[in-house]
């Protein structure tokens, strides 16, 4: 993180110090035992703390447990967390991941820290807790980091729009664990009532879903989301129920129809089995990059988590009474646009000149409009709208590479980041704030 990101934090903490000294900070006693973690340094860690029990067996696809194992032995909190099973060329990972990482700086000048939650990015469907570094934010020494690792994909967020198979268990996952840092943090140091949520892309949209809770501001005090927003196109998906059927039936599970038969056959089915056969429902590698992810869930789920869609739930004004900040970066768009660059086979044209003749079938995967309750002609109406207002007359080729790049930053990230803020200014009782990062690498 930089030195500006540091202070823009610091600031959303409302950072103040006090004396105090720990006796021995690595070892760090709960309600169900005593922990040890590991001295870097700068900065102690306690990592891979279970706050839910593992979702393997009967607890897949259903809303996490807490975890309330008593520990008899202290636990060893010196591992890094493992990635929760998901897959990009390999499949990799485990199932069994609902963990939080705790990060805390060493600090003579201080006995408490305000306390920064971070939810990971990767399109619901990959990263981890593991992957984003915390050493820059560590070496400045203002504030307690957590890391919560969730479950993904297919794991995380099938389903099939009823009680049965409702969806959104990461999002379950992240709340629970908020629910465990509030309650637990202070044992590390950390000030329960001075706890920031931040997330970066899918963590980002995840934040805003969080903070949609009319409850949230009893987790905490404020968040941030950046590139990424519950009204993003791709966030809320549409056509759950169809695109779990059919993970199902290329997994063995041939009954039509039938939430809970599909969700029985699902729960036999080896984890890596289920998380592998996902690449089968992409059009294009890496699209749609994000092929499961949040529901609106049936208002009658025991647990449901989402009842509305965000739009709604902002207009009613019923959400978390905090300070939110919300912005994009102006090249959002090139994960997406990169991934047309390549070769459509070796030597082959690029997948980018293949949009000449594919553009109507693939910008609704593209852009995320494919589950849309528009008409096919609606459709074919706004892919060439959308042609025409960032291409005009010229064709899709390598030298067009930005101009495409500039459609999927506005459609996917920019347009909706306004109308966010445009919704939260009119129904919310809080301060919201947007800024657009556009500060290009070297």
């Amino acid at each position: 993180m930089s030195s500006a990101g540091c202070v823009f934090l610091l600031i959303c903490l409302g950072i103040s110090s006090c004396a105090g000294n720990d006796s021995d900070p690595l070892l760090v006693e709960l309600p169900i035992g005593k922990l040890r973690g590991r001295d870097n340094g700068n900065y102690y860690s306690y990592e891979s703390i279970p706050y839910a029990e593992p979702p393997t067996g009967n607890l897949r696809f259903e809303a996490p447990k807490p975890y309330n194992r008593k520990w008899t032995e202290t636990f060893d909190a010196t591992q890094p967390p493992v990635l929760c099973l998901q897959t990009a060329i390999n499949t990799v990972g485990q199932e069994d991941c609902l963990t939080v990482s705790i990060y805390k700086p060493k600090n003579s000048s201080r006995e408490s820290f305000p306390v920064v939650a971070n939810i990971h990015g990767g399109a619901f469907s990959r990263g981890g807790a593991v992957q984003n570094g915390h050493e820059n934010v560590m070496r400045e020494g203002s504030f307690i980091l957590v890391k919560i690792s969730y479950r993904l994909g297919a794991l995380g967020f099938v389903s099939t729009g009823d009680s049965l198979l409702p969806g959104n268990y990461g999002l379950k996952d992240q709340r629970l664990a908020l629910e465990w840092i509030r309650k637990n943090i202070a044992n590390f140091g950390g000030e329960p009532e001075n706890i920031v949520l931040l997330g970066h892309s899918a963590g980002g949209a995840s934040v805003h879903l969080q903070l949609l809770q009319e409850d949230f501001g009893q987790l905490a005090r404020s968040a941030i989301s950046l590139s990424g927003n519950a009204l993003d196109p791709w966030v809320i998906q549409k056509g759950a129920r169809y695109r779990a059927f059919e993970l199902g039936r290329m997994l063995g599970c041939w009954e039509l129809d039938d939430s809970e038969v599909l969700k029985n056959c699902l729960k036999s089915r080896p984890a890596e089995e289920i998380v592998s056969a996902v690449r089968s429902l992409l059009v294009l590698p890496k699209v749609p990059f994000a092929p499961f992810g949040p529901v609106v869930e049936p208002s009658d789920v025991p647990e449901v988590f989402l009842s509305q869609n965000p739009e709604e739930i902002i207009k009613s004004g019923k959400f978390g009474s905090v300070p939110w900040i919300v912005s994009y970066v102006t090249e959002d768009g090139g994960y997406n646009a990169a991934s047309l660059l390549e070769e459509s086979y070796p030597g082959g044209p690029t997948l980018i000149e293949k949009l000449n003749d594919r553009w109507f079938d693939w910008a609704p995967y593209l852009l995320f409009y494919r589950d849309s309750e528009k008409t096919i002609k609606e459709v074919d109406d706004y892919s060439r709208k959308l042609r025409r207002e960032y291409l005009e007359d010229r064709r899709f080729i390598v030298e067009s590479y930005w101009d495409l790049q500039q459609m999927f930053t506005d459609v996917l990230f920019k347009n909706s980041t306004q109308d966010s803020l445009d919704l939260h200014r009119k129904y919310g009782k809080s301060p919201v704030y947007a800024y657009v990062y556009d500060n290009p690498a070297d």
